[in-house]
């Protein structure tokens, strides 16, 4: 029987790994993708290019008689100049499907922007060993959650015992798209987030396209979708057309269309759900762009606001209130072609009576307790493919 001071080790491949795109080869390990090669040469926005490599629902899945399991990995977190840094990743460990352990890698590579200047500053760290000691024994399905707020190239995985991967399985996708709140914001660790709470509670294999600031219509987020398998695909759309104050009313609906046609050339007829925003009062009739709350910000606080003026939808501004309003529209309209497509207004999962009572605290993002609610709200769709 093999002990902790025996340690083998277990090359990382796309075997053992769920929840990506590709799989980039670097000069450490392996880095994971959210969005493939093709579209990752159609955008020059450095966020994005960060945003995309970020490993929100990205894990290790395998089954072991193992007690002592170690990986190494080189993370890279963001932070800005003049704003509090978010809390370190966090690594979730689960044992046959139940979260067992949590760590953080304590150094990382550093990637400090200073907004004023308009620059970064990359300040290189050293490789990180994460060891989960003391685990039960006798073969286990292990899952380990990489942060949702980081970067983390994946370097080596041992183990006191082999590490097998999973068969292959008739496990339900589900391909979910949406803003910084579907990305994980202000969530406390990745399987906190709303669409894992969701997938985790249902059984679905989630791949989650939740991009910070940037669910934003893209055709090639589109054509991502669109070449993934899918047994069930979501897309929320709306607070990050209004705080980037991206596109006017006339470009919007046309946008929309092109989105969904988009997708539906690869599942003509996969369940769609399209998601309206949850509510979000600096938004709800006040258009963008949004920006940070100068005052709050002197205080040690990130908070935002919203910069522009209400009169301003006069002229095709939008706001949160107009997209839900066009959204369930255009949904109507193509359901009568198209009777697998279906629309969910956002106020379902987090309302103004659910505002009253859990607050948005940055007035932008979900807290751990509200991801919580929207994870349970929606986890009964999910079950139902909208089929209800």
């Amino acid at each position: 029987m093999l002990t902790n001071n025996l340690i083998i080790s277990t090359p990382i491949d796309t075997s053992l790994m769920r929840g990506f795109v590709e799989l980039e080869k670097t000069t450490v390990g392996l880095l994971p993708h959210r969005l493939p090669v093709n579209a990752r040469t159609q955008f020059s926005d450095p966020q994005l290019a960060l945003i995309e490599t970020e490993t929100s629902g990205v894990r290790l899945e395998f089954k072991t008689s193992a007690t002592t399991i170690e990986i190494d990995v080189l993370p890279t977190r963001r932070e800005i100049v003049g704003i509090r840094p978010r809390p370190n990743g966090v690594y979730d460990l689960c044992i046959n499907g139940r979260l067992e352990r949590q760590q953080s890698a304590k150094s990382a590579t550093i990637l400090l922007t200073d907004m004023s200047a308009g620059t970064t500053v990359r300040k290189d760290g050293p490789l990180q060993t994460l060891r989960f000691d003391g685990l039960p024994s006798g073969k286990k399905l292990i899952e380990i959650w990489l942060p949702h707020n980081e970067i983390t190239e994946l370097c080596a995985l041992r183990a006191n015992a082999p590490i097998e991967p999973l068969p292959n399985t008739e496990k339900s996708v589900w391909v979910h798209h949406g803003s910084s709140i579907s990305h994980g914001s202000n969530a406390k660790s990745p399987t906190e987030i709303w669409p894992i709470i969701a997938a985790r509670a249902t059984g679905m294999d989630l791949m989650n396209m939740g991009f910070s600031g940037n669910a934003l219509l893209d055709p090639f987020t589109a054509r991502a979708i669109r070449d993934r398998r899918a047994d069930f695909i979501s897309v929320k759309i709306g607070i990050n057309l209004v705080n980037m104050d991206l596109m006017r009313l006339r470009a919007f609906g046309p946008a929309v269309h092109g989105f969904l046609d988009t997708i539906r050339d690869g599942h003509p007829d996969t369940p769609l759900l399209m998601i309206s925003p949850i509510y979000c009062p600096i938004h709800e009739t006040t258009p963008g762009p949004g920006m940070f709350d100068l005052k709050a910000l002197a205080e040690g606080q990130t908070k935002f606001l919203a910069s522009g003026n209400s009169e301003e939808v006069q002229t095709g501004k939008l706001t949160l209130t107009v997209i839900r309003q066009h959204l369930q529209r255009i949904v109507e309209e193509r359901s009568s072609h198209d009777p697998n497509i279906h629309y969910l207004d956002g106020l379902m999962l987090y309302g103004e009576q659910d505002h009253a009572r859990l607050p948005l605290e940055d007035r932008l993002h979900p807290d751990a307790e509200v991801h919580r609610l929207i994870g349970q709200r929606f986890a009964p769709l999910l079950q139902s493919r909208c089929r209800l």
